[in-house]
């Protein structure tokens, strides 16, 4: 039974990987339930994408500024405080009794979420090796994929039997679980964990003392500006997909249990191709030894295959053309999410959950935006392809600037100032 026992290593991915399926259920749940609340509360198509979007304007905030406090306070009190704000979140979301009271929840969900990634990119940084950072930023984001997948079908079937509102119960009932296991699970540094071997230890990253010094946070801001407009670009299509998808097929005519079906089969392109874009991208550095062809070139790759797929939504109006072209899409679009978010740890491992943070940004902006843009045009102009427009021309800007990240220059530790933060932030590891 011994063997049988998971190793410290793989139970913190684990927990990681329940905590990206859990909070991208818990995001999107709401464009499922929109088919209720929408008509309950008799809201328009740009009300309903203000929904989506209100929860990413603390999301957004709280990108760089919970990176932050991962690095200071450690991920683990970190997660904890910001899944107890989730949970509440989504419970108020399933009591809200009109649009306001819906937007508040939705912000509040922002809020507990900002700080999510940027901390796991942080618990990362100690436990998992430098070789495998394409690998376990991947496989994180692909079971947030496969929440996205899951929720239409997941909670049609709850508000099939009971309502739209109890299938926000049942997403925050789920959400309080996780917590308490993770306040079980997890230890901050690797080599407190009672169970962790030498053997392990040799393979992970190395414990670092701390930094005397303080972040230079211009300096960082400065070298991680091309990332983060990048992955802006990425974040829209993602955003316009998470938000909009669902009532795009229902707008062609589908019921909702095939529009559940069409959803999921869009949603489980992004699955398989987080899994795949981070094996790749470690396969790449492994093999060549080279972070701009393993992340930035890969991006650049990815992103022009994104635009492709989605070029032929321009021209036709074919329900099974179209869930092609967005599966496609999707799939080739989320083979970017590993390199990406490896890309602070290549750059800057003692601030990875700062550096992630910025990048964030990007798509926590996009995540503003674009569902609201798409619901301004579609009530304008009656017109579903044109989001998809806007897509197709900033994936072309995030192609090009994808060759400006540069992940092999690292950020330089000591151009640090002293005088910046009043006690430095806990360091994560450095890869020697």
């Amino acid at each position: 039974m011994k063997r049988l026992r998971l190793r410290p290593p793989a139970v913190v991915l684990f927990m990681l990987c329940a905590m990206y399926f859990i909070t991208y259920l818990d995001r999107v749940n709401v464009s499922t339930a929109a088919v209720g609340f929408g008509a309950e509360f008799n809201l328009s198509k740009t009300q309903i994408g203000l929904a989506f979007s209100a929860f990413a304007y603390p999301y957004l905030v709280f990108q760089i500024i919970g990176g932050w406090v991962s690095d200071r306070f450690g991920a683990k009190r970190t997660l904890v405080f910001c899944g107890l704000i989730w949970a509440a979140a989504t419970v108020l979301t399933g009591l809200a009794a009109g649009f306001a009271s819906l937007l508040v929840a939705r912000v509040l969900l922002g809020l507990g979420e900002g700080a999510t990634f940027p901390a796991a990119t942080a618990a990362m940084s100690r436990w998992v090796a430098k070789d495998q950072r394409g690998f376990a930023q991947g496989i994180t984001h692909a079971f947030a994929r496969l929440g996205n997948a899951l929720a239409p079908a997941a909670m049609i079937a709850v508000m099939a039997a009971y309502g739209w509102r109890e299938s926000f119960y049942v997403c925050a009932g789920i959400s309080f679980v996780w917590v308490m296991l993770w306040m079980r699970v997890f230890n901050e540094h690797p080599k407190d964990h009672p169970r962790i071997t030498a053997r392990e230890l040799n393979v992970l990253p190395p414990p670092k003392p701390k930094s005397r010094t303080g972040l230079s946070w211009g300096r960082l801001f400065k070298r991680m500006v091309p990332v983060t407009v990048v992955y802006f670009c990425y974040g829209w299509t993602l955003w316009l997909l998470l938000s909009w998808v669902p009532m795009y097929f229902m707008n062609m005519g589908l019921d909702l249990k095939n529009t559940a079906i069409f959803s999921s089969t869009v949603f489980f392109g992004g699955v398989v191709g987080d899994t795949l874009g981070g094996v790749i991208s470690d396969r790449i550095y492994k093999r060549t030894g080279d972070l701009n062809k393993a992340r930035s070139r890969m991006v650049a790759t990815c992103l022009a295959l994104t635009l492709v797929a989605l070029v032929p939504l321009m021209f036709t109006h074919d329900m099974y053309v179209s869930l092609g072209c967005l599966a496609v899409a999707f799939f080739f679009s989320e083979m970017t999410i590993g390199p990406m978010w490896a890309i602070p740890m290549d750059i800057a491992a003692d601030h990875c959950g700062t550096a992630s943070g910025m990048m964030n940004t990007g798509s926590a902006m996009a995540a503003i935006v674009s569902p609201v843009v798409a619901g301004l045009l579609i009530d304008r102009f009656g017109n579903w392809q044109l989001p998809f427009l806007v897509s197709i021309v900033l994936l072309a800007i995030g192609v090009m600037l994808s060759f400006r990240m540069r992940p092999q220059n690292k950020f330089n530790c000591g151009d640090a100032v002293s005088t910046q933060l009043p006690e430095p932030p806990v360091a994560v590891v450095a890869i020697k």
